[in-house]
């Protein structure tokens, strides 16, 4: 921990065990539990989560590009890795960690294979990836039986899972499509498991996915946003625990007269009297310029206390005219998943780019 820095993102470890118990409940014994802990573990800190995880018994764990993974194993973690979105450029640095590549495309996986026989290796394990209609990464269901005959008769890989991805499965409107994506999906991994003659670990449910469409656990889920506290409605995230607490202190308290300014390019101008706090925090460690003029806020002494003027790379101001508070008391930017929502939507955006956006420069603190 940098113990220089004031302002700290809290990290509650039982939160995490509570969150991964809660989805666990969802599944029937045989279901699998990958952990998604890409992003520094949704803004968190990756190794510590992976760490709990692990403890707690996880199957697979899931990052989005290969330096996360090394970082992961340079760390200690053993778990089975699966990488979402390897690069053609780097695959080499796969095997000397024991990463599982998500091969999407044909480029990828002849890539991957001529690396692996490089190597000298065989039976490696890959996740093939299959496009069911979020039309980002994946093979189309027309590719299936050219990719059945890469796979057939080789030795370099072994196919470890077939996956998809949901759409929009956190939308009951939506349920025909996603529905949709459900059966296109089971019939491409029967197509590949029937002439294959093997049984790959079948995946295809998000967090909402868990918790909207139990009949699509199939052999393993993929939780992600639900293991930091975030369920797909207000309902359901009530019955998770928060992971992150972002606090900081106040630097200084100043009086401004009426006529005075706050911040850059006189943002706000003052009416009357008013007392500000500056808090050592701003939009180089994640806070939204938007927040700025009233429109956001910190909390102090369990009132909300709102921006004024600007919000500036490494500090805000903050409205105290009315809350009892000094320099030196602790703010918090937000320690609960209903703050890190209003939050969000005051600043255009969703929970997961307010909670993946902290800055690495804010320590991180396990408790």
């Amino acid at each position: 921990m940098n113990k220089t820095h004031v302002t700290l993102l809290e990290i509650d470890s039982k939160a995490v065990i509570h969150n991964f118990n809660y989805f666990k409940s969802k599944l029937i014994p045989a279901t699998k539990f990958l952990g998604v802990v890409k992003a520094f573990a949704y803004g968190n800190e990756a190794v510590a989560i992976a760490e709990i995880l692990e403890n707690e018994g996880v199957d697979y764990l899931a990052v989005a590009f290969i330096d996360e993974g090394i970082a992961l194993r340079e760390a200690g973690i053993t778990k089975p890795i699966l990488i979402l979105h390897p690069q053609k450029e780097t695959l080499h640095h796969l095997l000397p960690y024991q990463l599982e590549p998500n091969l999407y495309s044909f480029r990828v996986l002849h890539q991957f294979m001529d690396e692996v026989k490089k190597a000298n290796l065989q039976h490696y394990p890959i996740h093939i990836k299959f496009n069911t209609g979020l039309n980002r990464l994946g093979f189309k269901s027309t590719d299936v039986d050219e990719v059945i005959s890469i796979l057939k008769d080789q030795q370099e890989v072994y196919l470890t899972s077939i996956f998809s991805h949901l759409v929009a499965s956190e939308d009951l409107n939506e349920r025909a499509f996603t529905q949709n994506q459900i059966d296109a999906f089971n019939e491409i991994s029967k197509k590949i498991t029937d002439k294959l003659q093997i049984n790959p670990i079948r995946h295809l449910t998000n967090t909402s996915g868990v918790i909207n469409y139990p009949d699509a656990h199939l052999d393993m889920v993929r939780v992600g946003i639900g293991l930091y506290g975030f369920g797909n409605d207000a309902a359901e995230t009530s019955k998770l625990k928060n992971v992150g607490t972002l606090k900081s202190t106040i630097s200084q308290i100043h009086t401004i007269n009426p006529g005075e300014s706050i911040g850059y390019n006189r943002a706000f101008i003052s009416s009357e009297m008013v007392k500000s706090a500056t808090i050592p925090i701003g939009h180089a460690d994640g806070i939204h310029r938007n927040l700025g003029n009233k429109v956001g806020y910190v909390t102090i002494n369990n009132q909300q206390a709102f921006i004024l003027g600007n919000v500036c790379m490494d500090m805000i101001m903050v409205d105290v005219t009315h809350i009892n508070c000094k320099e030196g008391d602790e703010v918090f930017i937000f320690k609960n998943q209903e703050n890190v929502e209003d939050l969000a939507t005051r600043s255009g955006t969703i929970s997961y780019e307010m909670i993946t956006g902290i800055s690495q420069r804010i320590p991180r603190v396990l408790k």
